[in-house]
C-alpha cells in the first residue's frame, strides 16, 4: 500500500516547466524539463522505469529543491517524453552516455549540480558516478537515490514474482506498446520475436531491451549494468535511501557491509516506505524521501 497509494493518488503539482530539446551525439534528441530562478545551484533528478519528468515523484523533489533556492531539470530518458525518439534503441538501466549529455549540457551555465535518481534512475545516477570519469562529472558534488534496485537481476526477479504480478503487468502493457510503434519504424527490432508470448519483464529484456542495446542476453544486460558493482568506484558522497518494505528490492538491494566500508557511499534503510514512496501522514507535510534529500545535499556533514 505504501508503493501504490502514492503513485495512485498522490497530488499532481503544477509547476511551470520550461521545455528544451537537445540533440545528441548519436543523432537523437532528449527532452528537458527546466525550474529556473537564476541560481548558481542545479538538480538533476532522473525519473524510473517508464516514468517521465512529469511523474508526481519526480515534480513533488522538484518543488522540494526549487522552494529551496536551486535551479532544477527534470529530463525524460529516450522515448519517454511523448515524440518517439529517433532511433531503434530506447533507454535502459545503464545508459549513462544520455545522463552524461545531460550532466554536459547543464554544466555550462552552472556552478554546482548535484543529482537525484528515482529507481532505474537511482541505478543509472550511482553507475554514472562509478564507471570511468565523465567529462560533465567535474560540477556535480553529491547525489542522492532512492528505491534503487541495486542489484538488477535479484530486483527483476522480485518484480516478475507473483506477487507482484499486477507490476509486472503495467510495465509490460507499456514496454510492448513502445515495442510496437518502435517497430513501425524500424520493423527488424521485431522479427523474429513473439511479443504475446512475453509474460515477464526478464523475458521482455531478454527479447529486446539486451540485443538492441549491444548485450548479449538478459543476464548480461544485468550483469554489466547494475550499480551494486559500481559501488565501491564512487568518489563523491552518495546517499542510498532502500525501504526494507520494498516490494521491488532484493535482499541483495540492502548492502550494509559495502556502506560500512566506503567514506562516500551513505545508506539508510527505513524499515517503512515502499517503492518510491516514503509518503507523510497528512496532504499538507513533505514527503520524507524529499526532505531527507534536502538535509543530505544541504549538510556539511557529508563532504
Amino acid at each position: 500500500m505504501q508503493t501504490i497509494i502514492p503513485a495512485l493518488f498522490r497530488e499532481k503539482h503544477r509547476l511551470r516547466f520550461e521545455r528544451e530539446r537537445i540533440s545528441t551525439a548519436d543523432g537523437d534528441f532528449l527532452d528537458l524539463d527546466w525550474l529556473r530562478q537564476g541560481s548558481s545551484k542545479l538538480i538533476i533528478i532522473s525519473h524510473g522505469l517508464e516514468g517521465n519528468s512529469q511523474r508526481p515523484y519526480m515534480t513533488g523533489m522538484a518543488r522540494m529543491f526549487f522552494d529551496n533556492g536551486y535551479d532544477v531539470l527534470n529530463w525524460n530518458f529516450r522515448g519517454c517524453s511523448g515524440p518517439a525518439n529517433l532511433k531503434p534503441i530506447f533507454y535502459h538501466s545503464g545508459a549513462t552516455y544520455d545522463l552524461n549529455e545531460v550532466v554536459c549540457h547543464a554544466s555550462v551555465k552552472y556552478r554546482t549540480i548535484y543529482l537525484i535518481g528515482f529507481s532505474l534512475g537511482g541505478n543509472l545516477t550511482l553507475k554514472y558516478l562509478g564507471e570511468k570519469h565523465w567529462p560533465g562529472q567535474n560540477k556535480i558534488k553529491k547525489a542522492v537515490t532512492i528505491s534503487v534496485p541495486l542489484d538488477l537481476s535479484a530486483s527483476c526477479d522480485r518484480i516478475d514474482h507473483f506477487k507482484n504480478k499486477i507490476y509486472a503487468y503495467n510495465f509490460l502493457l507499456s514496454l510492448k506498446k513502445k515495442i510496437r510503434e518502435k517497430a513501425l519504424d524500424f520493423p527488424e527490432i521485431i522479427q523474429g520475436r513473439s511479443l504475446a508470448s512475453i509474460s515477464t519483464l526478464r523475458a521482455f529484456d531478454d527479447a529486446f531491451t539486451a540485443p538492441l542495446h549491444g548485450f548479449e542476453n538478459a543476464a548480461d544486460y544485468y550483469e554489466k549494468n547494475a550499480s551494486l558493482t559500481f559501488l565501491k568506484s564512487i568518489r563523491l558522497p552518495c546517499l542510498i535511501l532502500n525501504a526494507l518494505n520494498d516490494p521491488f528490492l532484493s535482499k541483495s538491494c540492502y548492502p550494509r557491509e559495502i556502506g560500512e566500508r566506503s567514506d562516500k557511499v551513505y545508506m539508510e534503510f527505513p524499515r517503512q516506505g515502499g517503492h518510491v514512496g516514503f509518503s507523510p501522514r497528512s496532504r499538507t507535510e513533505r514527503y520524507w524521501s524529499e526532505i531527507r534529500a534536502l538535509e543530505f545535499i544541504q549538510s556539511e556533514n557529508y563532504l
